[in-house]
């Protein structure tokens, strides 16, 4: 069971990132095209997003949530990959967003920002990968007592508030 959902995450995960992948490419474009020839590079952009991209992301949020709770991986390294995850999940609603309004007439779309959404999936990518695969044993050194144990918020609250 859990290698057929690792599976799952695995290959959601793949098609996901080969979309945020491949969407600046398909932005850059938009710039050289009159706004009747840009109507077909919207609809097959909307398409990769709408039925490949936001799926795929999809399945991966949930198979990785069930991976995390079935393998019960609830370590330092796993909580700071979630928000690399986060970060993945802020590009695809940024990419949404871009092409919401990338193609009302007169849009474009430089080819500076093309390379640097791509450099920012990439390097977000490699992130989520250097953490699943190297699995860092990370200290939370210099944090208060409270931050790095289980319940530390309540002991610190109950420290805080007036007794009646």
């Amino acid at each position: 069971m859990i290698a057929w959902l690792k599976a799952v995450h695995i290959l959601a995960l793949m098609v996901w990132c080969a979309g945020l992948l491949a969407l600046p490419g398909l932005f850059v474009h938009r710039s050289r095209l009159s706004d009747t020839a840009a109507a077909e590079l919207h609809r097959l952009t909307r398409t990769l997003f709408i039925r490949v991209a936001s799926p795929a992301a999809f399945v991966a949020v949930v198979a990785g949530t069930g991976l995390l709770f079935l393998r019960e991986v609830f370590t330092t390294w796993m909580m700071l990959k979630l928000v690399v995850v986060g970060v993945l999940v802020v590009i695809h609603i940024r990419s949404g967003h871009l092409i919401l309004n990338l193609f009302a007439p007169h849009g474009s779309f430089v080819a500076w920002r093309r390379w640097a959404l791509t450099g920012a999936t990439v390097c977000t990518i490699a992130g989520i990968l250097t953490l699943v695969l190297a699995k860092p044993e990370l200290t939370p050194a210099g944090l208060p007592d409270w931050l790095t144990q289980p319940g530390g918020l309540q002991s610190l609250v109950d420290t805080i508030k007036p007794t009646p």
